[in-house]
């Protein structure tokens, strides 16, 4: 008796299970989404963050949620993705935050502001610290909301035809830095320029710039800078940790099923997690290849980094005075960096330090 009943009950929860999974996957709509971005595929760090969200987001949904990606000016121009996300010609897009400054300041931060914080710091303020919630009630306006999707690191400082070596080295100095930044070059006599990814080795090839800055050693050395530009620079003082991210149309975003919307932010995650180990493994092997290739290696002196730092505190207080969502985020972020930078006084700089000095390859 007591097996007939086994057999029995063990044959519902069978039964039960074949039922429970197909009904599971029929609360699963099927959507298709597409996702342009700012970089040229060439960059396999940048364009492969999307493509590594793109397919996260496939894999967990068993392809019912699909999201097709473009390349810069396949379908929207590289400068324009928050427009076509912000009007519904697209659902998402990949971007970094600071290419939209135009629009209202506020939009540099989120990627980066000059002298803000490093890539942990950066992403710890969004994920934790209330970043993403002063950002979001800021991009809302916009009919937009972001994700983490990806992070740089630490960039370079730019490739220049000539050396820099004082700060009247960059007055009347042609340079195509992205983003906010540019108005610190701007305030030390430079003239900055915002030029999409893939047309900056033309302009620099023709003389329309003098220099410019794009990522790292990795990225820069693709895109062949070195030929026209030997001299290469570090810190790049305006990313010191640049955060990118997939902006969502708000309907679209509202109109998700919750299951979807999380799997999407996990996605964007995993995609931040991708790239920054990308860069990480790619940056070192890249840097060597341009120094066997003739790059000369310059560290911007103490007068032009204090000098640097001087401008972008004055050019953030004149625009914190008369605008109000760039006061409330930039205290935000300063608030969680200064914290944060003071931590890292005490094991992080010293530790790290350290170790590169004893460090050989």
């Amino acid at each position: 008796m007591k097996r007939r009943q086994f057999l029995k009950a063990a044959g519902l929860g069978v039964a039960a299970s074949a039922v429970a999974a197909p009904a599971i996957a029929q609360t699963m709509p099927t959507i298709k989404w597409r996702m342009p971005a700012s970089w040229p595929k060439s960059l396999d760090t940048i364009w492969g963050g999307c493509e590594v969200m793109a397919k996260a987001v496939a894999e967990a949904t068993d392809n019912k949620f699909q999201i097709q990606t473009f390349a810069a000016g396949e379908i929207v121009p590289g400068l324009a993705i928050v427009d076509a996300v912000q009007n519904g010609t697209v659902e998402i897009g990949h971007s970094a935050s600071y290419y939209y400054f135009g629009k209202d300041p506020t939009f540099a931060f989120g990627t980066s502001v000059a002298f803000g914080p490093n890539a942990r710091l950066n992403q710890g303020w969004y994920t934790l610290g209330g970043g993403k919630e002063v950002l979001d009630e800021f991009y809302q306006k916009y009919n937009v909301i972001s994700l983490l999707a990806g992070n740089t690191g630490c960039q370079m400082g730019g490739w220049y035809r000539k050396e820099i070596n004082s700060v009247d080295d960059l007055k009347g100095l042609k340079m195509r830095i992205g983003g906010f930044p540019g108005r610190v070059l701007q305030k030390l006599g430079g003239v900055p320029q915002q030029i999409a990814g893939g047309d900056i080795y033309p302009a620099l090839e023709k003389g329309t710039l003098d220099a410019c800055e794009w990522v790292g050693p990795y990225d820069d050395e693709k895109l062949g800078f070195y030929k026209v530009a030997p001299h290469y620079y570090s810190p790049g003082w305006w990313e010191g940790g640049s955060m990118l991210f997939a902006f969502v149309n708000l309907d679209k975003w509202n109109a998700l099923p919750k299951y979807y919307q999380a799997v999407l932010t996990q996605a964007g995650h995993y995609a931040n997690t991708w790239m920054m180990a990308k860069y990480d493994q790619a940056n070192p092997i890249g840097l060597k290849k341009l120094i066997a290739g003739g790059t000369k290696i310059h560290a911007f002196s103490p007068a032009i980094m204090e000098a640097s730092y001087k401008a972008a505190k004055e050019v953030n207080a004149e625009v914190a005075a008369t605008n109000a969502n760039f006061k409330k985020v930039y205290e935000s972020l300063t608030t969680f960096s200064n914290l944060g930078y003071q931590w890292f006084q005490v094991a992080e700089i010293g530790y790290d330090s350290f170790m590169a000095r004893h460090s050989q390859v």
